[in-house]
């Protein structure tokens, strides 16, 4: 750690790496003996159009993106997205489109999409307050959708899908999780508060979107995957805006208008230093290696921590826990002593409550170890 700074758990923005922070206060004032700043350049200028064209071929190696998918750089975050999806799909023959509503984002996708059209609940978690994905059995999918939506990991409940909703998509005969009877289906995902921590099967997916602030950058951007056949506009509603037009947007090469430069700069930085520590595997052992030195503590805690989420779908990024069954006063005596040991923003999401530690690529395993002592080291003193 660099002196003076903290392990900062927060679910987004949160932790970079730091010689991701280093290399670009290196660069900030004058980029590459420019003499001018990322922040001050003109975005078509050729410095900042060579930095744009390198972060789109980083993003294509590391997520291995076919050549028949577009790589979007979109302003208004995942949120927009959640309008995004529905104004450019559903202005076609199909209305309808399921969702899978696991937790508060997915719900709140599902939600929006009925603006536009028939937003359809194809399974909910909602009765067991978000804690569970429930079984592909009990999932009502319409073959008739325009599209199936889901959530790869809920940032505010600590539910993480891991693997991919089948919903038996075959395109130009070729099967994308095939199911017999679910019929054609585009899937739409949702991955802001994975991406970048695993490896994942972009071909399965018509468009993939993500909030860059947790795995991959500052705020400021969403990185969109979207395959060829989805940007053509042929099923862009009527009164879809023209800055939310994934065709306007894929025929710029996102830029229509002034992106967010430096967040795509520094994106594009992440990108750089991903690639040299071994790509999407390298993230995915380290957060494999996080996220069960964390849930072993809660679990062999006696019951003095307590995860509420099921075993099989809990999230490795971001692991909410109680203490004492809830105590509000023990939780609040844990929140303000953990700040003592440099560990901060481990307060729940305010909806839910409680505890929650976020585990994303910027935050170091050796963060992880000192949370664990300082749990260990509270549970032996506040043990009633």
């Amino acid at each position: 750690m660099a002196e003076g700074r903290v392990y900062n758990f927060s679910a987004g923005p949160s932790m970079m790496p730091l010689e991701v922070l280093e290399e670009m206060q290196k660069e900030f004032v004058n980029y590459k003996g420019c003499g001018m700043s990322i922040m001050e350049m003109s975005h078509r200028g050729k410095e900042f159009t060579q930095v744009a064209k390198e972060a789109d071929k980083n993003m294509r190696d590391i997520f291995d993106i076919p050549d028949n998918y577009k790589v979007l750089f979109l302003q208004g975050g995942a949120t927009l997205q959640f309008s995004t999806v529905p104004l450019n799909i559903l202005g076609g023959a199909k209305t309808k489109a399921d969702y899978l509503v696991t937790g508060q984002w997915s719900d709140k996708a599902q939600i929006e999409c009925g603006k536009y059209g028939t937003g359809q609940v194809a399974c909910s978690s909602k009765p067991t307050k978000f804690t569970t994905i429930p079984d592909k059995s009990d999932w009502k999918l319409d073959p008739e959708a325009a599209y199936v939506h889901y959530c790869m990991n809920e940032t505010v409940n600590g539910v993480e899908f891991n693997y991919t909703p089948d919903v038996g998509e075959t395109v130009n005969g070729v099967e994308f999780n095939y199911t017999p009877d679910v019929g054609d289906v585009p899937l739409i995902a949702d991955m802001s508060s994975d991406f970048c921590s695993k490896p994942i099967d972009v071909r399965k997916h018509a468009y993939i979107y993500a909030g860059v602030q947790k795995n991959l950058g500052p705020s400021g951007l969403a990185v969109g995957i979207l395959r060829d056949d989805f940007a053509d506009g042929k099923r862009e509603m009527k009164i879809c805006p023209t800055y939310c037009s994934w065709k306007t947007t894929a025929d710029n090469d996102s830029m229509y208008n002034t992106p967010a430069c430096y967040t795509l700069y520094a994106v594009g930085e992440y990108l750089k230093y991903t690639k040299q520590k071994g790509g999407l595997p390298y993230w995915d052992e380290i957060s494999d290696k996080k996220s069960r030195m964390l849930y072993d503590t809660i679990d062999g805690s006696d019951g003095f921590y307590q995860c509420p989420v099921q075993k099989d779908c809990r999230s490795r990024m971001n692991v909410p826990f109680t203490i004492m069954g809830g105590n509000e006063a023990l939780e609040k005596k844990f929140l303000a002593d953990a700040t003592k040991v440099k560990l901060y923003t481990l307060a729940g999401h305010r909806s839910v409550g409680g505890c929650r530690a976020s585990l994303y690529n910027g935050m170091p395993v050796e963060g992880v170890e000192t949370l664990m002592d300082f749990m260990k080291s509270f549970m032996d003193e506040n043990r009633k």
